[in-house]
Parts: C-alpha cells; sequence; structure tokens
C-alpha cells in the first residue's frame, strides 16, 4: 500500500526559505505522478507544484512560480519542495498527492499525505 509522508514544515521569516520532504513507501514511487497541494486556513486547497514520475516534467501554480521548485530522487524515493522567499501568504498545510496525472486537479490523485504545518510569520 503506498503511503505518503511529508516533513520539514516550520516557521520560517518573509523572505526566508523552508525545504518540504515527501517520503513515499510501500510501492515504487518511479511509477507515480506527485503533487503538492496546501490549504490555507478558511481557504479551499488548491494545488501548488507537480512533477511526472521520470521527473522530466514540472508544473508550478502562478502564485509561486520562481519562488518554488519541485523535484524528486526516486533512488531515495522523495520528492522535494524547495521555498524561497517565502510570504505570509504561503502560510498552509501542505499536503504532497501521488496519482498518474499531469494535472494539479485534487480529484486526480489518489494517495495523499496527511500534510505539514507551514508558516511564515515575522
Amino acid at each position: 500500500q503506498l503511503q505518503l509522508v511529508e516533513s520539514g514544515g516550520g516557521l520560517a521569516q518573509p523572505g526566508g526559505s523552508l525545504r518540504l520532504s515527501c517520503a513515499v513507501s510501500g510501492y515504487r514511487v518511479d511509477t507515480y505522478d506527485i503533487g503538492w497541494f496546501r490549504q490555507a486556513p478558511g481557504k479551499e486547497r488548491e494545488g501548488v507544484s507537480y512533477i511526472s514520475r521520470s521527473g522530466n516534467v514540472k508544473n508550478h501554480a502562478n502564485s509561486v512560480k520562481g519562488r518554488f521548485t519541485i523535484s524528486r530522487d526516486n533512488y531515495s524515493r522523495t520528492v522535494y519542495l524547495q521555498m524561497n522567499l517565502l510570504k505570509p501568504e504561503d502560510t498552509a498545510i501542505y499536503y504532497c498527492a501521488a496519482g498518474w496525472t499531469n494535472t494539479l486537479i485534487e480529484e486526480d490523485y489518489s494517495v495523499w499525505g496527511r500534510g505539514t504545518q507551514v508558516t511564515v510569520s515575522s
């Protein structure tokens, strides 16, 4: 059974950086496309970044382009989200999810982690 576990969240100052990790277990990670999503208090969950199973195709939401970078290491079964130039509006619970898709549509992802909290505040 595929399982995803996020880590790396925490408190960062505006303009700072964090790197989130999504550890994949229970199945071959290179057979899944991975998305990062986030949900801020009182808001709907939104797609942030996508990476294909090969790592060759990446996509980022407009709100994070130029600041966030997604990558994956299939050997270590981990997907990363490097977040730079953080803003208070990036505060949210961040989730990674696995599926067979090229989108950032929630319904296209079948397995989800439990999330990690990111807070950006001075």
